[in-house]
């Protein structure tokens, strides 16, 4: 699917196949396209060329259904109900919706059902809204950016009601810019820079696209420009005796500092996906 604004190609020919059951990331720089496609994955957006197709229709049938919901960043939330109000009204308007006490089990929210929803803390509205979602039970859910400004313990809360739905065999997208989140949570992570997938796997063969890994080492002398010559070494960071090699053979680079006598306090570190999400969409990318 294509979607321009003017000039700007938002989403550039991207084509995206999401099997039932899976757990997807979405990541990109801001303005990579991500929340676009989000809108065109449920049908808010026609794309200008292509198609979408969710459960093998349009997303307004399966919205209608229940088949498919959304979890948006931001959404306002009516005051003057209780939790427990607010979600048997959204329930009622399903034909087929889940139990009201299932619910709230898997939001996490069995203890605030009388709580007014003006008094709720900021994770808590958002396991509300990722309630609302649920309501109707659906097999596809679609979150973008569900966790920007919760603090740690909103977040850690929040996807642990995440893991729960998921656990029932249904299927979850979501954009974040918590590197870690899709790291630990997703089953698969799409990269999008400029509208285009520029990498899709599972996080650790997102992580090997790249191969940077950071061995570092204890050296005695302040010389350390010979580091740089070693086989594989991109670059080399100084912080005082410890010196910090980013290298695409971790494996050759220290058989070379083994055969130099250079091994103190060796430690090799793995690229991190915030790594690969760097080259993968830098200016130089």
């Amino acid at each position: 699917m294509t979607k321009r604004f003017g000039a700007v190609r938002a989403v550039d020919d991207l084509s995206l196949d999401i099997p039932a059951g899976q757990t997807v990331a979405l990541l990109g720089p801001n303005g990579a396209g991500k929340s676009t496609g989000i809108r065109l994955l449920l049908g808010l957006l026609a794309a200008d060329s292509g198609t979408v197709r969710v459960f093998g229709g349009a997303p307004e049938t399966a919205i209608r259904s229940g088949r498919l919901a959304a979890m948006p960043q931001e959404g306002g939330l009516v005051s003057r109900t209780t939790v427990g109000e607010l979600l048997g009204f959204v329930s009622g308007t399903y034909r087929a919706p889940l139990p009201l006490r299932e619910v709230m089990a898997v939001a996490g929210l069995e203890e605030l059902a009388g709580r007014r929803v003006e008094r709720l803390s900021g994770g808590q509205a958002q396991r509300l809204r990722f309630a609302l979602a649920l309501a109707g039970d659906p097999e596809l859910i679609l979150l973008d950016e569900p966790t920007a400004a919760l603090d740690v313990r909103a977040r850690r809360e929040f996807w642990e009601s995440m893991r729960a739905f998921a656990a029932r065999g249904r299927t979850v997208l979501f954009s974040t810019h918590y590197l870690e989140e899709a790291d630990e949570y997703a089953d698969r992570v799409v990269v999008i820079d400029r509208g285009r997938i520029v990498a899709d796997g599972t996080s650790r063969e997102i992580k090997r696209l790249v191969s940077l890994t950071t061995v570092s080492v204890t050296v005695s002398a302040p010389e350390t420009a010979w580091l740089e010559l070693l086989p594989g070494v991109t670059s080399v960071e100084s912080r005082g005796e410890r010196a910090h090699l980013r290298t695409r053979d971790a494996d050759a680079t220290v058989l070379a500092l083994a055969e130099a006598g250079a091994v103190r306090d060796l430690e090799v570190v793995p690229a991190a996906l915030e790594d690969a999400f760097i080259a993968l969409t830098g200016a130089d990318a």
